[in-house]
């Protein structure tokens, strides 16, 4: 069996047709971990190969603030375009296109949560969140609320210091933040909703607290180490609709997404 090669360039450009949203993300903070990817496999549709950076397996927590949110036609509707979120993601691809599995989407708005759910397949949970800043220091809270849902806290403040050199395509700054679909899955059906944005405007950052149960409630192991840490301060995102990929057989899917991963 040959492994298709994986396309990490020809997926930023710009998708054909119209988005379906604008939005904008900031104050954000990528907070990365190397994991065995045995682990993430149950966790991960067994439609999908887990990509790797150099045979290894990754796992992202990224606390965030959306504002702008709105229809690509449409203005923002007060009170409901902006919001925070917090994602645990690892990082997937299915012939050769490279893309973001969410692992637990926790958010601040119960209208955003129902449409991540009903509209795109999400795994987003109702959560109490905050975000301070002070200068270049950032406080960021999260407690999901939603019940009968696994409990799982985030807390974490972080400086952003001086830009980082533009990503390069073999890096391992480029394979964990640039990132231009997601992928999720709905009665063993696969589906990719593009995304379209300039690269990351990547910043140093240093975390000078941090607590969370967020892997260990989807029962990953606890962080070994320090995370790998990226800041952005503020990216505008277009998102097209979602699009269904493909229809596979369990036993088929995680024969040949197995397949692939064991090649690298």
């Amino acid at each position: 069996m040959t492994t298709r090669l994986i396309d990490r360039l020809s997926i930023r450009r710009r998708p054909a047709g119209l988005p379906l949203m604008r939005q904008w993300w900031g104050k954000l903070l990528f907070m990365h971990w190397p994991v065995p990817a045995a682990s993430l496999r149950p966790l991960v549709a067994p439609h999908l190969s887990i990509d790797m950076y150099e045979g290894q397996a990754w796992v992202g927590i990224v606390p965030f603030t959306m504002w702008g949110v709105r229809p690509y036609f449409g203005p923002p509707v007060p009170g409901l375009s902006s919001f925070h979120e917090l994602n645990v993601r690892t990082y997937v691809h299915h012939d050769g296109v490279p893309g973001v599995w969410f692992l637990s989407m926790d958010i601040n708005s119960p209208l955003a949560r129902w449409g991540g759910r009903q509209f795109f397949y999400l795994p987003y949970y109702d959560a109490e969140m905050s975000l301070r800043q002070q200068g270049q220091k950032i406080v960021y809270s999260s407690r999901r609320t939603e019940p009968e849902t696994p409990p799982a806290v985030f807390d974490a403040a972080w400086t952003f210091g001086e830009p980082l050199p533009a990503a390069e395509p073999d890096s391992l700054d480029f394979f964990l933040t640039e990132r231009y679909c997601l992928y999720s899955s709905y009665k063993e059906q696969l589906y990719r909703c593009r995304v379209f944005h300039q690269p990351w405007p990547l910043r140093r950052a240093e975390v000078s607290a941090h607590n969370s149960t967020l892997l260990e409630t989807l029962g990953l192991p606890a962080p070994n180490g320090d995370p790998l840490l990226h800041y952005a301060e503020a990216l505008k995102i277009d998102i097209w609709p979602l699009r269904r990929v493909a229809k596979v057989a369990r036993a088929s899917a995680f024969e040949a997404a197995n397949a692939s991963e064991s090649l690298g």
